[in-house]
C-alpha cells in the first residue's frame, strides 16, 4: 500500500495544493493530520480556482473515495460546512459523502476565535506589531491550548451528546476566559447563539454520518505491517480479529489502493521544530502525521512507491511575525536598495498574499540553511520545487548558504533555536549569486525545455540538500509542472 506524504518545507504557502491535486488523481484516500482552517491551499483546475482550508484537497477528485480530517486536527464547524457549500457551488460532486472527521478531533469554538483575537491585541498593546505572533485569528491556538489542558471537546463528545457534557464544557470555558480577560473583552461573543448553532450542527453531523472512528479504518486499510488489507465499503465494518485488525490476505483488493496525506502549514511553523514562539500550535512535520493519523503504520513508507515529499518554493516567503533571515525589505538593517527592490518584485510577480488571511507575504531569497534543516527533520525522499517562473525576470538570483554573527564574524551552525541569533540587525547572510535566465518559463512542462541557467539553479539546490527534485512548478495551473 503506497503512502505519499506532502509537507511544507518552509513557512507555508509553498504551493502544496497543486502537487496534492496532481497526486490525488491516483489516490483513493486523502488525509489531513493536523491544523485547522488556518491552513490554505489554492488549486486551479479546469479554469476554476478552489480554496481549501480545513477540508482535504482530495475532494477535488471524484475518484478519491474518502477524505479524512484526522484526530490531530481542530474543526470549526461553521467553516467546515461553509467550505463544503462553496465546493458544491463550484460543481464538485458528492463532497459531503466523501468527507469524514475523526471522532477524536477537537471542536474549535467561536469562543476560541474571539479569544485568539483578544490575545493578539494584548501582545500588540505591549510590544506593538513585533510582539504579535501573527496568528490567523481562527481560534487554533486557544483550541489546542484547551485540548492540552484537558478542557476541550472532541467531535465524538459533541455528536454523541454524552449527557450534555459538551455544552457544560463550553460554558465552563466561557467562564474561565471571562475570569482571565474580563466580560468587556468578550462582550462581542454570544455564548447562547453558539450553543444554539452547535445543537443544529449536531443534528446535521449525525444525519450525515460525518464522524468516524478513524484508527481502525487506517489500521485495516494499511495494516500494522504496512501491507494493504481488505477494507469494507462502509468505512470500518471489516471483520476483526481479537486485536482489532482483520486477518491479512494479500489476494484481497483494498478499497483504498493509494493513500495521500497532505500537510498543513509547514515545518518552520511546527510547535516543536519551528521558530517558536512564532509558530502554529500543532505538529506540522512528519511526526504529526503519525500522531494525527494513528493506525497509519510507519512501515507503509517502506513500500517502493511511498514517498515523503517536501514542497520548497524557489524563493522564501512568510506571513505574520517572526524571524526571517533572508527577508528583503528596506526597513531591515543591511538590506541594500537593490535587494529590497528584488523583495518587492518577488511579492508582486509571485502575487504573494496569504490564502487564508489575504495578508501580504514577506519575501526573500531561497534560504538553504532553512531547507537543509527542514530535510533533516522531515526526512524527505523527494522535493517539489515551486514557482520557478517567478524568477524569470531577474538578472541575478541569490541563495542564502550560511549565517554569521555580525558581531564577531563567527558562523552560526545549523538552524538555531535561539531567535536572538536570527535577529536581522545582528545576522549576516552568506549568499551565493547565480545568473538569472531572463527567459519565460511559465507553462514549461519538459525539463529539456528549461533554460540552462534555470537547470543549474535547480541542480545546485538538489546537490546541496541531497534530495532529488522530482517536480518543478512553472505556473499556477495544474498542467504547469515538470516531472523528472
Amino acid at each position: 500500500m503506497p503512502v505519499k506524504i506532502v509537507l511544507g518545507a518552509q513557512w507555508g504557502d509553498e504551493g502544496k495544493g497543486k502537487l496534492v491535486d496532481i497526486l490525488c488523481a491516483s489516490a483513493s484516500m486523502c488525509c489531513r493530520a493536523a491544523g485547522g482552517n488556518n491552513a490554505g491551499h489554492t488549486i486551479v483546475a479546469n479554469g476554476i480556482t478552489y480554496d481549501f482550508h480545513i477540508l482535504p484537497s482530495g475532494l477535488i477528485n471524484p475518484s478519491c473515495a474518502l477524505n479524512l480530517i484526522g484526530a490531530g486536527c481542530v474543526v470549526h464547524l461553521p467553516s467546515f460546512f461553509k467550505e463544503l457549500g462553496a465546493l458544491e457551488e463550484k460543481g464538485l460532486q458528492n463532497v459531503r459523502q466523501r468527507v469524514k472527521i475523526s471522532d477524536r478531533a477537537q471542536v474549535c469554538f467561536d469562543l476560541h476565535c474571539a479569544v485568539d483575537g483578544i490575545s493578539e491585541e494584548i501582545l500588540r498593546s505591549k510590544d506593538g506589531d513585533k510582539g504579535m505572533i501573527g496568528t490567523t485569528k481562527k481560534g487554533i491556538g486557544p483550541c489546542y491550548s484547551d485540548k492540552v489542558g484537558r478542557r476541550g471537546v472532541t467531535m465524538g463528545m459533541l455528536v454523541s451528546g454524552q449527557n450534555g457534557q459538551w455544552e457544560k464544557r463550553l460554558r465552563t470555558l466561557h467562564q474561565g476566559y471571562i475570569s482571565t480577560y474580563g466580560e468587556d473583552a468578550l462582550s462581542h461573543y454570544d455564548l447562547e447563539a453558539e450553543v444554539k448553532r452547535l445543537k443544529e450542527f449536531r443534528t446535521e453531523l449525525a444525519s450525515g454520518e460525518y464522524t468516524i472512528d478513524a484508527t481502525p479504518l487506517l489500521s485495516r486499510t494499511i495494516g500494522n505491517n504496512g501491507k494493504a488489507i481488505q477494507a469494507s465499503t462502509q468505512f470500518g465494518d471489516a471483520p476483526e480479529t481479537s486485536n482489532g485488525v482483520p486477518p491479512s490476505d494479500e489476494n484481497d483488493a483494498s478499497l483504498f489502493s493509494n493513500v495521500l496525506i497532505e500537510g498543513a502549514n509547514a515545518l518552520l511553523l511546527d510547535i516543536d521544530h519551528g521558530t517558536y514562539p512564532y509558530v502554529t500550535s500543532s505538529n506540522t512535520g512528519l511526526g504529526g502525521v503519525f500522531t494525527g493519523l494513528a493506525g497509519l503504520s510507519p512501515l507503509s513508507l517502506t513500500h517502493p512507491d511511498s514517498s515523503i515529499i517536501g514542497v520548497v518554493k524557489a524563493y522564501t516567503t512568510r506571513v505574520g511575525s517572526g524571524p526571517f533571515p533572508s527577508e528583503l525589505n528596506n526597513t531591515i538593517p543591511h538590506v541594500s536598495e537593490e535587494d529590497a527592490h528584488a523583495g518587492d518584485e518577488l511579492q508582486r510577480i509571485g502575487r504573494e498574499f496569504g490564502v487564508t488571511t489575504g495578508r501580504k507575504r514577506r519575501c526573500g531569497w531561497l534560504d538553504m540553511v532553512l531547507v537543509k534543516y527542514s530535510c533533516q527533520v522531515n526526512c524527505y525522499t523527494h522535493l517539489n520545487f515551486t514557482k520557478l517562473d517567478v524568477l524569470d525576470s531577474f538578472e541575478e538570483i541569490k541563495i542564502a548558504m550560511a549565517y554569521r554573527n555580525r558581531r564577531d564574524g563567527s558562523e552560526i551552525r545549523g538552524f538555531p533555536s535561539d531567535l536572538d541569533l536570527m535577529d536581522n540587525e545582528h545576522l549576516e547572510i552568506v549568499y551565493k549569486t547565480m545568473p538569472g535566465w531572463k527567459t519565460e518559463t511559465t507553462g514549461t512542462r519538459e525539463w529539456d525545455k528549461l533554460p540552462q541557467q534555470a537547470k543549474e539553479y535547480i541542480e545546485f539546490v538538489e546537490a546541496e540538500v541531497g534530495v532529488p527534485i522530482k517536480w518543478i512548478g512553472t505556473g499556477p495551473r495544474r498542467e504547469d509542472m515538470i516531472v523528472r
